[in-house]
């Protein structure tokens, strides 16, 4: 009898942390993650003169994953405005269309045709440098 109600206890309890994780995760996404990303889009757009469209995939679940890519848009909003001060700067980084934020094994950032992905591992993040030097070879 003890075995069932503590079983059942236990469902209860990581019942109501999935819960609760998935409403906090919502929550940051809603009021963090999004408007981070839109501000990240427009630095962007206003500093190397191009959009470019930032989509964060569903690898990233976990309040850490978003983090991390909330820390990738905030360093584009920080330094896009440093970094595209001369054509050259601004045509390489306006070959980038769009930037994917997924998760993975390892934090990396990789550039193909016109598309971008950051993958964070939950513990880093890719910075605005990792991008460049990519970007502007």
């Amino acid at each position: 009898m003890l075995k069932k109600i503590t079983a059942a206890g236990s469902i209860v309890l990581v019942s109501s942390l999935v819960a609760f994780a998935g409403k906090a995760e919502r929550e940051f996404q809603k009021k963090e993650l999004k408007p981070m990303i839109a501000k990240a889009e427009a630095k962007y757009r206003s500093a190397c003169g191009c959009a470019l469209t930032i989509t964060v995939t569903p690898s990233i679940r976990t309040y850490e994953d978003m983090r991390q890519a909330r820390f990738i848009a905030r360093d584009i909003l920080d330094k896009a405005d440093g970094y595209c001060t001369d054509t050259e700067s601004k045509k390489a980084m306006c070959a980038m269309r769009t930037l994917e934020i997924v998760r993975g094994k390892e934090t990396s950032f990789t550039y193909s045709g016109t598309k971008g992905t950051a993958t964070t591992e939950g513990v880093s993040y890719v910075n605005f440098e990792m991008i460049t030097r990519q970007l502007d070879k």
